[in-house]
């Protein structure tokens, strides 16, 4: 029996890597402009050395920390409203569950954002990266048909196997980034229900237009795969509403790009947490996040990537936040701060410091 149980958790150990690159998938990804040298690259360089002499101080800071980078209690998530949520309007709903998972009621149709409700980022490390909400893939059971699952890249705070293994059953179709594609077959789901996009695709999806948006990141689940599938954010345009979510990634050039591209958007979700001077060119700081917002024209902003996980030693699990929101006061951009489950819309008005019941 415990050799059973053995043999079932390495299984599942080597499963959370995904699928393998091989040389068939590698010609057909070096078919992409965004394929040089063997591998995806940034629009802008960017140095993911980090340095070997910087590593060990990283990993002390790391497992040290303190008790400000993780909330005194769990973070409690709304109930599902499923007949709110799915009751109809023409204007689009959210809820966010911390993180980067964002649940989505557009032009009539339910889209997921990178699903990660696993209680761990971490699952090939020794130690765990523990969520700040409890029982979150649970949340999976109450929500709807999805009629669109969106991943913006293969990293375990993004996509996560727990969460694709669960939510298999009750999804219609999967837009990827350029091969992820792989891992979600590897994991049992249909090709048939996958569509991939490069940087700047656009494919209608029922009623809206949706564009794969670059940024300045990277890709890996193991030592192996590394830039060997593409990173982005998602956009989405109906007749009445033009959303975006930024996706994970440093400041750069794109994000005008974006605007002189797309044109502008009524609201969207910019990435914001999980920052470091040590990683500084593949993610936002809060003042970069809202600066990002206002080049590629975007009325209304709210931060994600916090309330999730404790990734970075740099800053409190609050600061993401509370920096994102004086930035855009100073900026004089709107913004929203929705508790974690709450629907929400472009016009509410969610401004409230929750998280500081939480400190």
């Amino acid at each position: 029996m415990l050799y059973n149980f053995s043999i079932k958790n390495e299984i599942m150990f080597f499963k959370q890597f995904g699928g393998k690159a091989t040389k068939k998938l590698i010609q057909r990804y070096a078919q992409s402009d965004n394929w040089k040298n063997g591998q995806f690259q940034n629009l802008e360089a960017v140095d993911m050395s980090m340095g070997l002499s910087k590593l060990p101080g990283m990993i002390y800071k790391q497992l040290s920390g303190s008790v400000e980078r993780i909330p005194k209690k769990p973070l409690p998530i709304q109930d599902f409203d499923k007949d709110g949520f799915l009751s109809p309007t023409d204007k689009a709903k959210f809820i966010w569950y911390g993180h980067a998972v964002v649940l989505m009621r557009i032009s009539g149709k339910t889209l997921l954002i990178d699903p990660m409700l696993g209680d761990d980022t971490t699952p090939i490390a020794p130690s765990k990266s523990k969520r700040f909400s409890e029982n979150t893939l649970d949340l999976i059971d109450d929500f709807p048909t999805i009629d669109l699952v969106l991943f913006t890249h293969d990293h375990y705070d993004h996509l996560d196997f727990a969460s694709v293994h669960k939510l298999k059953g009750k999804v219609k179709h999967f837009f990827v980034a350029l091969g992820v594609k792989r891992h979600l077959i590897n994991w049992g789901i249909a090709a048939d229900k996958i569509t991939e996009f490069d940087w700047w695709q656009t494919r209608p999806f029922e009623n809206i237009e949706i564009t794969f948006t670059p940024t300045r990141h990277f890709s890996g689940r193991g030592l192996t795969d590394r830039f060997k599938s593409l990173w982005g954010g998602w956009a989405f345009k109906t007749p009445t509403e033009n959303i975006w979510f930024s996706g994970d990634g440093g400041y750069g050039q794109h994000f005008k790009d974006v605007r002189k591209k797309l044109g502008g958007f009524d609201f969207a979700f910019m990435e914001c947490g999980q920052y470091n001077d040590d990683w500084s060119e593949i993610h936002l700081f809060p003042h970069e996040s809202v600066q990002a917002a206002i080049d590629a024209n975007v009325q209304k902003i709210m931060p994600f990537h916090w309330a999730g996980f404790n990734l970075s030693y740099q800053h409190t699990w609050t600061e993401p936040v509370e920096e994102f929101v004086k930035s855009a006061q100073e900026k004089q951009i709107n913004y929203a701060t929705p508790t974690l489950g709450k629907i929400f819309n472009v016009a509410s008005v969610e401004q409230e410091k929750w998280w500081l019941n939480y400190q």
